[in-house]
């Protein structure tokens, strides 16, 4: 009887010691997650790191506080994103729940003081800012692959055209490139590398970028492979279809500037110049309208 004590507090203290090891120890990522983590994705700085040291406790309240659809749509986000300086959900739920509690803070100290709307926006301003960084690092993320896409894809063709397969010849030239897009297409080839189809591999692709020539990219690349078309034909093509968007869009945004300015000169310049021209009047003409509003 002894004995078997004796050796169910060993089992015990080792399965202890087993388990406090194995807490501690890095948990090790699948290849494909781990590199869709990375790839993109800066060491976040020593404030950062603190913030989300201070609010990790909190983050699986924030996130049960989100729920599974938001949290959803908050995991898509990050990847459109691609997690600025290594964003995670969690770490995104422990910066809400810190910016939150100090906007709270800083709401009720300006409360106390009798500032109910400086109140008001620090409350708002501590549960928007994650989201407001996101959406930045989206736009920036964007307008970083569209600029960079057209030129990869010629590129890409000629290097297509010099006889290496397109497989290679992505692999290839991602290497030469710097910044998101060369960080997604290291995802795809990874992803490819573990088995996963073409098709399936561009399809996340699509998925995780907010852009519409990446989609009209692998839409025209998918629609080649089933018609048999030629890849570098089809390269071309789709490089000259992204510039003649971005010249439509660069007129669409100077047409909706004129607008803007004529506003600004409306709501600005104009009652600004017509209150210099009346206080010109006043000091030039010398009546003295005091003493004739006093007679």
């Amino acid at each position: 009887m002894e004995l078997l004590l004796a050796a169910a507090v060993a089992l015990a203290v080792y399965g202890a010691f087993h388990g406090i090891r194995m807490y501690r120890a890095d948990a090790r990522l699948p290849d494909d997650l781990a590199i869709a983590l990375e790839v993109g994705a800066s060491r976040t700085t020593a404030v950062g790191s603190g913030i989300d040291r201070l609010g990790i406790r909190w983050a699986p309240s924030v996130l049960r506080w989100m729920g599974p659809k938001r949290v959803d749509a908050l995991r898509r986000r990050l990847d459109m994103a691609g997690n600025p300086g290594g964003l995670t959900v969690d770490r995104f739920a422990a910066r809400r729940a810190v910016y939150g509690g100090l906007g709270a803070f800083a709401a009720l100290a300006m409360i106390t003081r009798g500032q109910p709307v400086i109140a008001v926006v620090a409350l708002a301003f501590g549960l928007v800012w994650p989201d407001v960084i996101i959406r930045a690092a989206i736009r920036r993320r964007k307008s970083d692959i569209e600029r960079t896409l057209p030129d990869f894809l010629d590129v890409l063709a000629v290097v297509v055209s010099a006889g290496l397969g397109f497989r290679q010849a992505l692999d290839r030239v991602s290497e030469k490139y710097t910044g998101p897009w060369s960080d997604e297409l290291r995802v795809t080839l990874r992803q490819m590398d573990m088995g996963v189809s073409r098709r399936d591999a561009f399809d996340q692709l699509r998925k995780r970028n907010a852009s519409e020539q990446v989609s009209m990219f692998v839409t025209a690349l998918q629609q080649g492979e089933e018609l048999g078309a030629p890849i570098v034909d089809t390269l071309i093509q789709i490089a000259n279809d992204m510039r003649r968007a971005d010249a439509q869009s660069a007129r669409r945004s100077a047409a909706q500037a004129v607008p803007k300015s004529t506003l600004v000169v409306t709501m600005v310049m104009l009652p600004a110049t017509m209150i210099l021209i009346v206080l010109s009047f006043y000091y030039g003409s010398g009546v003295d309208f005091a003493n004739i509003l006093s007679g």
